[in-house]
């Protein structure tokens, strides 16, 4: 009965076959997701990085979506009394969406790969994110061309020979993935940048590490937790500081000035010396200085000179001295890179006094910890060696100051300030 019925209604029958052949489908989708799917994803929970099992467990499930969508390619011919226009329809969809499944999954493939490359020690260095965002690219391209060519109709080599003539508009509108992709080539040939570098790019506001090197961007945490995101293409074109070096090589530069009072120079006498040799740091410099420049006098007096022009201990000259004897004591200053007390050209401000060294370590709160205290000691101690340091003041003078602290400017100062720190 049911069949005389089907027979002498071509639409029951493909009503009929379409109901079948979508159980069929979903059948097959059900086994694969719920039997098949899930034993492999059991199988990956042994898989030792998460991440990959992740990975693997998605590129899987995206090529379970390509079974259901075969059964439907694969069926549509066999539904009866359907016109020709509606299966090559069913079946191109189909086609399409197969093409569309291959090509997510392999992008999870794509990412699989670099999850497995970002385990190598050299991923730091080199990375290939970028590279993968080109093969991605690419595989989208090539899967959009395959479904547009299913849907038509028509063969893909057609398709690619009238995009030829569209070269001009892909360029334009791929001009910055192609940039992007020859810079991203140069900074990693020439390892230009690393992720974890500390970098600082004052004309795009970024100053801190890098946390992701992609095709198109390079992503910044600024100190102040901030992300600055940078076309890759701008750090070929604009110059940028890498602290990498710095960083590798174990020290930081500590390059700041002390502004001497010029008022505040003059010549020691041998009461003050005879006070300032009791530093442990600067007896050796006096003791050498006394026999140098008592030679240098007894040739003048022995020439018959004029006693103007004999030598004698400056403040500043025996401060830079202490100063410099007091870094190389220093345990939290690296000795083996440049260390240097240098006076700059004298101004406005005064006679800078500058030091410039390197710490023995490269973390910010413990360098700028050593340079605090450094200071503190210098500043601290200057008095005495009867120098003052400027400081532009509207309602104190120097006099003042000698007035309200005569201890800090006196030859009182060394006796419980001239020791070491």
């Amino acid at each position: 009965m049911i069949w005389d019925e089907l027979a002498a209604n071509p639409w029951m029958q493909v009503a009929a076959g379409f109901g079948l052949l979508f159980a069929v489908a979903g059948l097959a989708d059900w086994l694969t997701k719920h039997v098949l799917l899930r034993a492999i994803r059991r199988a990956l929970k042994f898989v030792p990085s998460e991440a990959i099992s992740k990975n693997l467990s998605a590129v899987v499930g995206r090529f379970a979506h390509i079974v259901p969508a075969l059964v439907l390619y694969q069926g549509i011919v066999l539904v009866p009394q359907l016109p020709d226009w509606v299966t090559s329809l069913v079946a191109n969809v189909a086609a399409a969406f197969i093409i569309f499944s291959m090509v997510f999954a392999l992008s999870g493939a794509l990412n699989l790969v670099n999850d497995l490359y970002q385990r190598r020690p050299e991923a730091r260095t080199r990375p290939i994110k970028g590279y993968i965002q080109v093969v991605r690219i690419i595989v989208y391209a090539a899967g959009i061309v395959l479904v547009v060519a299913v849907l038509i109709g028509r063969s893909p080599v057609i398709l690619l020979s009238g995009l030829g003539a569209m070269a001009a508009v892909l360029m334009l509108v791929f001009k910055d993935t192609i940039l992007s992709l020859v810079a991203s080539v140069q900074l990693t040939s020439n390892d230009m940048i690393r992720v974890g570098d500390w970098i600082e790019m004052p004309a795009l506001n970024a100053d801190g590490d890098v946390i992701d090197i992609a095709l198109h961007t390079v992503k910044v945490q600024n100190w102040d937790k901030t992300i600055t995101t940078i076309p890759t293409y701008r750090l070929i074109a604009e110059s940028f500081k890498n602290w990498r070096g710095m960083q590798e090589s174990g020290g930081r530069r500590i390059k700041r000035a002390l502004y001497i009072d010029l008022t505040s120079i003059r010549f020691l006498g041998p009461k003050e010396l005879d006070k300032l040799r009791r530093v442990s740091l600067i007896d050796e410099y006096l003791a050498r200085k006394k026999q140098e420049i008592e030679k240098w006098n007894a040739a003048l007096a022995e020439g018959g000179k004029d006693p103007v022009n004999t030598r004698r201990v400056t403040n500043i000259g025996t401060f830079r001295a202490y100063a410099l004897s007091y870094l190389r004591a220093h345990s939290q200053i690296n000795q083996n890179m440049t260390l240097l007390v240098r006076q700059l050209a004298p101004g406005a401000q005064g006679l800078p006094l500058e030091i410039y060294c390197f710490t023995a370590t490269t973390a910010w709160a413990a360098y700028e910890d050593i340079q605090s205290d450094i200071f503190d000691h210098l500043i601290a101690i200057m008095p005495s060696f009867h120098l003052r340091q400027f400081q532009e003041e509207s309602t104190w003078s120097a006099a003042l100051a000698i007035e309200k602290y005569p201890v800090a400017y006196s030859d009182a100062a060394v006796e419980d300030g001239g020791g070491a720190a």
